[in-house]
């Protein structure tokens, strides 16, 4: 573990460097943009002069020359960009609401977030007017790659998408999510003939329930069932188990995994050397902390929530790579502690 935290501290002072150094060439970018010292060596823009002069790609001389142009109004953000609390693609996001008087305001509010948390922000902000409520269905022109797997419905494949384009936010094709309101999120999937076929026959099987359905209704339908049976299975639905029949012994009854879950917040609980937790939602299971195998109790103090990875990190720790490896391989070996 020293090891591993001795590269921690050099990979944090290299970190430190480059926004530094990323902080430093802005603060000269907005400079050279103020004396249009771009126009004197043939470029009409200093965007154009970042990607030909410069050599970078398009969405990085975009990035560049905003929080460039941004850097020359507003001085008060180059601090929290040589920290690390903003970065380039956030300040994209900032640039779009800020006005005369409410940075102060608004500055925090933009600090140690992603591209899509940021655009979520600037959205409740500035909501789009009136966004547009209606699909359309259209059928894509390309064949489909060759690694699909092979499908009837993959030979005219469809695209459920909204009523307007996206708005040029950079995402893979398959699934894009643009945020317009606090509350409305346009979403842009690509599907097969079959989803279709089973969105209408949803339509159709819930017309006495949901009369008029949206497509957005169906498939919150759908995915309300879905967690319902995700916390059947786990366990960890609202009502408690039904009496007369007991729990099988070594398992967790229902009524400590509803209680774990709400504890631990639905999130994987492993503590990380820096401080914090993991807090995955993916693929997580019940852990006893002391092992059942090693008499550990099936009580709420003992069980915790973990993803799988840490799950089974720990059963490595407990009883060894060499055993466990009977069992899975999903996780790779850790050196075991020196005997000393």
């Amino acid at each position: 573990m020293s090891n591993a935290r001795d590269l921690t501290i050099r990979l944090a002072e290299l970190l430190s460097r480059e926004q530094d150094a990323m902080a430093e060439f802005l603060v000269a970018l907005a400079d050279f943009d103020r004396k249009r010292a771009w126009a004197e060596l043939g470029h009409s823009s200093l965007f154009w002069f970042l990607h030909r002069e410069l050599r970078l790609s398009k969405g990085a001389a975009h990035y560049r020359k905003v929080a460039a142009e941004l850097i020359q109004k507003h001085s008060e953000l180059v601090a929290p960009l040589r920290d690390g609390r903003l970065c380039l693609s956030t300040v994209v996001e900032l640039e779009k609401v800020i006005e005369p008087g409410n940075l102060a305001e608004l500055l925090p509010r933009f600090f140690h977030l992603s591209r899509r948390e940021a655009a979520e922000v600037a959205a409740a902000i500035r909501p789009v007017v009136r966004p547009p409520m209606r699909d359309v269905v259209t059928v894509v022109a390309t064949p489909c790659p060759s690694t699909t797997s092979v499908d009837a419905d993959c030979d005219n494949p469809v695209v459920v998408q909204p009523h307007e384009p996206l708005l040029g936010v950079g995402s893979p094709a398959a699934s894009a999510v643009v945020p317009l309101t606090e509350n409305l999120r346009r979403i842009h999937v690509t599907v097969a003939k079959r989803f279709l076929a089973k969105l209408d026959a949803a339509r159709d099987a819930l017309s006495h329930s949901h009369p008029g359905a949206t497509n957005e209704s169906i498939l919150e339908a759908g995915l309300d069932l879905l967690l319902a049976r995700h916390r059947k299975r786990r366990g960890i639905g609202a009502r408690p188990a039904r009496n007369g029949r007991g729990t099988a012994p070594g398992r967790i009854p229902a009524e400590v995994k509803r209680e774990v879950w709400a504890r631990d917040g639905g999130c994987c609980r492993w503590p990380l050397d820096g401080g914090g937790v993991c807090g995955s939602t993916l693929r997580l299971e019940f852990d006893h902390v002391v092992p059942r195998g090693r008499g550990g109790p099936s009580e709420a103090a003992n069980v915790r929530l973990l993803c799988r990875f840490h799950n089974q990190l720990t059963a490595r720790q407990v009883y060894g790579g060499d055993l466990m490896d009977r069992f899975t391989r999903e996780v790779p070996r850790v050196s075991e502690p020196s005997a000393a």
